[in-house]
Formats: structure tokens, C-alpha cells, sequence
């Protein structure tokens, strides 16, 4: 099972994956966000913060779903406010709480998940399917599944997406421990990848994975 990094140029510097200004965000005139500048860079970058500090809605923001007035979100030369659809394209984003997709059969989802990336790997679908459990509840409407196994469908489709950026949020949350293992070890893979970002929104970073950003909200 593996995420099939390239190799990096010895000594050389990675540019980042996003770049970003002006997250500022306050819903009923209470602050949420106030970031003047942000890069992420290759690897896996963990967003801290206590309750309602912003980070979930910091990975909306960067997912395009929330749009900041004044902001700028580029991904390489892609930028959101000018090139919306294909700055998207480049990112995994999927709210663990949503019912959206409830009345669609995991395989279903699994399928049109993969038609939206140019770099979906099969292969690490397949793996994280038997790694994850899964086979047993692909067959089943979404609404069907429980909490746990609804958020290893989420978490399955993003690691086999090859998306430039792919946002998790609280990815171990309802998991049995043979997942979180399973996760743990992708993103400790994924850590080292030249050219793609992952970033973890939770309480506690990761563990054992090493950081290439921590991003502190604050308590």
C-alpha cells in the first residue's frame, strides 16, 4: 500500500503547495480566522486549535467551499478567485458530518470520486478497501453505514485521490484502531511526498507522523 512518491532532487527546496492571504473570517462579528499569510508546503501539515477556533473552518476555506472577501487562494498558478472550478479539481475535501452523498452506494461514490481526479490510484483503493474494511459495506447506501465506517469511505476516497491537496478533518475520530494504524502509516508516508500536502485539522497532531508545518489556532 503506498501513496508512490516521487523522488526529490537532493537539497532541493519545495515550493509550497498553496499559497494564501487574507483568511479573515468573523460570522456575527466574532473572530474566527485571522490569517494575514499562510504557504503549505509538500508533506503533512497539522492544524491545532481548541473548539471553535477556526479549523475546520480554516480547511473550508482552503478547499474553496468558504469564499473570504479580500482572500487569495493559489494552488501552483491556479488561482480560486479567477479559476474557481480547477482550483477545486486540485483539492480533496469532504466535511465528515455531511449527509449529502447519503442516499448513494459506496461503490457509486467511490466511482464518481475517481472520474474528478486525473491522478486517482486504484490500486491504493484497492488495498485500503481490504485495509479498512470496507468490502463488506460498499454495496450499501451511505445512510446505512455507521460513523466509523462512513468516515473510512470518506478517508479512503482522499488518500487514493492524488489530489495536489488533500484536507482532513479529525481523520481518527469514530475509527477502530487497526484504521488509525492503517491512516497513521499513509500519512507518515505522505510526509515525505515532494510535491503534495496533506493537512490534518484535530486536537493533537498526528502521532509519529513528522510535520512539515504546525498551524496554531490557538486554545
Amino acid at each position: 500500500m503506498s501513496l508512490a512518491a516521487p523522488v526529490s532532487p537532493a537539497n532541493a527546496a519545495p515550493a509550497p503547495v498553496v499559497q494564501a492571504r487574507g483568511l479573515r473570517w468573523a460570522p456575527a462579528g466574532s473572530p474566527v480566522l485571522n490569517l494575514e499569510g499562510l504557504q503549505i508546503p509538500p508533506g503533512v501539515s497539522w492544524v491545532g486549535g481548541g473548539e471553535g477556533r477556526g479549523k475546520s473552518s480554516l480547511l473550508r476555506c482552503l478547499a474553496g467551499e468558504l469564499m473570504l472577501p479580500g482572500s487569495h487562494l493559489q494552488i501552483g498558478s491556479t488561482v480560486l478567485s479567477t479559476e474557481p472550478v480547477a482550483y477545486r479539481a486540485q483539492v480533496f475535501w469532504m466535511d465528515p458530518r455531511t449527509t449529502a452523498h447519503d442516499q448513494v452506494r459506496g461503490l457509486e461514490f467511490v466511482a464518481r470520486t475517481a472520474q474528478r481526479y486525473p491522478a486517482w490510484n486504484a490500486a491504493l483503493l484497492a488495498d485500503l478497501t481490504v485495509a479498512l474494511d470496507l468490502t463488506p459495506h460498499l454495496e450499501k447506501p451511505l445512510y446505512m453505514l455507521s460513523t466509523g465506517s462512513k468516515r473510512k469511505v470518506w478517508l479512503a476516497a482522499a488518500l487514493a485521490s492524488g489530489a495536489a491537496l488533500t484536507l482532513l478533518d479529525e481523520p481518527f475520530a469514530a475509527l477502530d484502531k487497526s484504521s488509525i494504524r492503517c491512516v497513521l502509516d499513509l500519512l507518515r508516508e505522505a510526509a515525505s511526498h515532494p510535491q503534495r500536502a496533506w493537512v490534518v485539522a484535530d486536537y493533537e497532531a498526528p502521532p509519529g507522523v513528522p510535520l512539515a508545518q504546525h498551524i496554531d489556532l490557538g486554545d
